[in-house]
């Protein structure tokens, strides 16, 4: 799952969507100098992300991308399941997508001196872009694998998955509900141990 999923599902805990947002700048045991929740966040997010990679539904889905995008197709796939979840925010969340980003962008800011540079550096990206809250249109998710792309120096071609996200937009997103059900039990599970 890409950023706005692991962030709705923190619970509206902001120590643990701290942790869940930094989570990926977090290697090994490196988390033990942050807060007991902060931990928690990261542990959450390693938890989501062993349990979507291991999920059936989410290895169908990167299926229908694997022979044009080798390796890739899990990162697009977490793209493409963050478009969902803000396509279909409504039936979520009773706060609006523009309030909701607004306020991790807010917290994020206040909170970026105690982050990890990588996660400084990505806030001030995700703020300028507003780029949580554009998930939910197309041109968003284009420029999103537009910058994925970039970072591997064109090799992913995750440039041209917006053509794929057209083309199987119907499936995947059946994909996204069913599988998002069993994420959201999951990690409420996961939050209480």
């Amino acid at each position: 799952m890409n950023f706005l999923a692991h962030l709705y599902l923190s619970n509206n805990n902001t120590n643990i969507m701290v942790g869940n947002f930094i989570a990926d700048h977090i290697k090994g045991n490196n988390y033990k100098g942050f807060l007991e929740e902060v931990q928690k966040g990261i542990f959450l997010h390693r938890a989501i992300d062993t349990f979507t990679d291991a999920h059936k539904i989410v290895r169908k889905s990167k299926r229908r991308l694997h022979e044009r995008y080798g390796h890739y197709d899990g990162v697009i796939i977490d793209v493409f399941y963050d478009y969902f979840l803000a396509k279909n925010w409504s039936a979520y969340s009773a706060i609006p997508l523009d309030i909701y980003t607004q306020s991790i962008y807010a917290l994020f800011t206040q909170k970026a001196a105690e982050l990890p540079e990588k996660s400084q550096k990505f806030i001030a990206y995700m703020v300028e872009y507003n780029l949580l809250f554009n998930y939910k249109n197309k041109e968003g998710i284009a420029k999103v694998l537009n910058g994925i792309n970039a970072r591997t120096k064109g090799i992913s071609q995750m440039n041209l998955a917006i053509e794929d996200l057209n083309i199987l937009e119907t499936e995947l997103e059946k994909d996204f509900t069913i599988f998002f059900k069993d994420l959201i039990d999951f990690s409420k599970i996961a939050i209480d141990k």
